[in-house]
């Protein structure tokens, strides 16, 4: 299936600032069954972009604003087909976990086995896993545990918008049996990789078609994990919606949690407070064609873009 994608990020200041530098990591990996056939993106005001792959293989734009302005708008464009992965099995035989340790032992997962920022092993989340008879594998094997830990999250928690904040510790989730995509995703990768799997977080946007009665929100950024499982790699599990990550996810980045792939990523210099503006829109494409021509006819889109645009004029004016 063919997605246009875009997504529309602006921050906006109380008062001028007169400097920004920013990351973005909003470009769709190509690898496996995903492939980005085309990406552009636009920056309002005006800025030179430059690109590098991180170590995790994410592809990186970053810029610098250096003149004063009171607000910045990001648009990311792309262009995807992602195919329906292979199909996961049931169960695995009980020997995977000799599989699984061998193959650890022979490789290097240990960036995705360590406790990281957001993805840690706590008393509280122990506690928890012992409540939901998922803190041992009671004999099963990797892939069914994998599965058991995602189904359990899914059952044990609310979904509720705004209910954390981007830097908020998975204990708070885990109190209030509440939280977002965000908070279920290190949840299961800190529990995951407790158990000896490899375990990676992954950014990127979820396609909603209606026939799916999914709890994370249309028009904002997704994420989930994935666990390394001789011998299927890595497969991808959404807590959020109690999924195998399929044809319907669309992946932008890896890492260790979310502190490796936020979409954007930077530091202004100027004292304001700062209005953070997300929307996202993931649309299937029958062709291959720009995204521009996706989204030309889209008229509440045109609206939305057309209000910044006055709104930056008339700040030019302005000054």
């Amino acid at each position: 299936m063919f997605y246009a994608i875009r997504h529309f990020t602006r921050y906006r200041y109380t008062r001028p600032v007169w400097q920004s530098m920013l990351e973005v990591r909003m470009h769709p990996r190509s690898e496996n069954n995903q492939r980005c056939f085309t990406f552009r993106l636009s920056v309002n005001p005006r800025a030179r972009i430059f690109s590098f792959f991180d170590y995790l293989g994410n592809q990186v734009h970053h810029f610098d604003l250096p003149s004063h302005h009171r607000e910045v708008t990001i648009i990311a464009d792309a262009l995807v087909n992602v195919d329906a992965p292979p199909e996961i099995p049931d169960a695995l035989p009980t020997s995977a976990w000799d599989d699984l340790r061998n193959t650890i032992d022979n490789g290097d997962y240990w960036q995705m086995l360590m406790p990281s920022h957001y993805a840690r092993p706590s008393e509280q989340l122990l506690d928890f896993a012992r409540e939901l008879d998922i803190a041992k594998p009671h004999g099963r094997d990797p892939l069914t545990l994998v599965k058991d830990i995602n189904d359990q999250i899914h059952r044990a928690f609310q979904y509720v918008r705004k209910s954390t904040a981007v830097n908020s510790p998975i204990e708070h989730s885990l109190s209030s049996r509440q939280g977002v995509c965000q908070d279920f995703a290190h949840i299961m990768t800190a529990l995951v990789r407790y158990h000896g799997i490899p375990c990676r977080y992954v950014s990127g946007y979820l396609f909603h078609d209606g026939s799916h009665h999914d709890r994370s929100a249309e028009g904002a950024t997704h994420a989930w994990a994935e666990a390394f499982l001789p011998p299927l790699g890595w497969a991808g599990f959404d807590p959020t919606n109690d999924l195998i990550a399929g044809g319907r996810h669309i992946r932008t980045a890896i890492g260790r949690d979310y502190t490796d792939v936020p979409p954007t990523l930077g530091t202004m210099k100027g004292r304001t407070d700062t209005e953070l503006q997300v929307r996202v829109r993931v649309t299937p494409s029958l062709a291959l064609l720009p995204p521009d021509q996706e989204f030309a006819a889209d008229e509440e889109w045109s609206l939305f873009l057309e209000g910044d645009q006055q709104a930056q004029i008339v700040y030019e004016q302005e000054q």
